[in-house]
């Protein structure tokens, strides 16, 4: 059964930094994008990050360009979701997911994606 866990997320002040890890029981977990979405109350979720399987080629929503980073160890079967200079508007549940696909153009739409965490909740004051 495939699981994706997330964790290290919680409520932390504007300026701090978090990191989301993303814990997957994938088979030939190098043969999976993944990716990190968010949803904020009352909102749709959207898109945050990707990172490709072969080059390992990141993409981002544009809000989150130099603050985030994300980046997988497939050797642990992890992705992550470093943050940086969070901001209050960051504030959500975010979620990862995985596509088993070799390609390099970034899956930006969440019904792209096959497997799903159950989230974890980053809340930022100011």
């Amino acid at each position: 059964q495939v699981q994706l866990v997330e964790s290290g997320g919680g409520s932390v002040q504007a300026g701090d930094s978090l990191r989301l890890s993303c814990a997957a029981s994938l088979r030939s977990f190098n043969t999976y994008m993944m990716g990190w979405f968010r949803q904020a109350p009352g909102k749709e979720r959207e898109f945050v990050a990707t990172i490709a399987t072969s080059n390992g080629y990141t993409y981002y929503l544009d809000s989150v360009k130099g603050r985030f980073t994300i980046s997988r160890d497939n050797g642990k079967n992890t992705a992550y979701l470093q943050m940086n200079s969070l901001k209050p508007e960051d504030t959500a549940v975010y979620y990862c997911a995985a596509k088993q696909t070799f390609a390099v153009r970034p899956i930006m739409e969440s019904a792209g994606y096959d497997y799903w965490g159950q989230g974890t909740q980053v809340t930022v004051s100011s």
